[in-house]
């Protein structure tokens, strides 16, 4: 049983860190700030929170473990709202590419 639950451990580990190198090839390759952005949060987040449940399963009944679920929750509630201010504020300096949006729901807040 406990060789299982390595095993399981290894695979989630790694599939996190393959999301968050996906995520860090399209903050590089990505051409504005809004698709950066989208790229920085989504796989990065799934990806960190892989590695802390595979991380979580190779420590089983570790005091530690109680840390890891901990650093989770933050990221899930910080990145949400560090995406949308990032977002935010790269529309009012208008720091992306008209061309790559398909809706502009941002236009007739900010109109004056």
């Amino acid at each position: 049983m406990s060789g299982i639950l390595d095993v399981l451990a290894g695979v989630l580990v790694l599939a996190g860190s393959t999301l968050a190198l996906t995520a860090a090839i399209g903050v590089v390759r990505f051409p504005d700030t809004l698709s950066r952005m989208h790229a920085a949060t989504k796989p990065q987040v799934l990806g960190l929170l892989l590695v802390l449940m595979g991380a979580a399963l190779r420590l089983r009944g570790h005091p530690d473990v109680g840390m890891l679920i901990l650093a989770g929750l933050f990221t899930l509630i910080t990145a949400p709202v560090v995406a949308n201010r990032v977002g935010q504020l790269a529309y009012r300096e208008q720091s992306f590419r008209d061309d790559l949006l398909t809706k502009d729901d941002m236009a007739e807040r900010t109109e004056d």
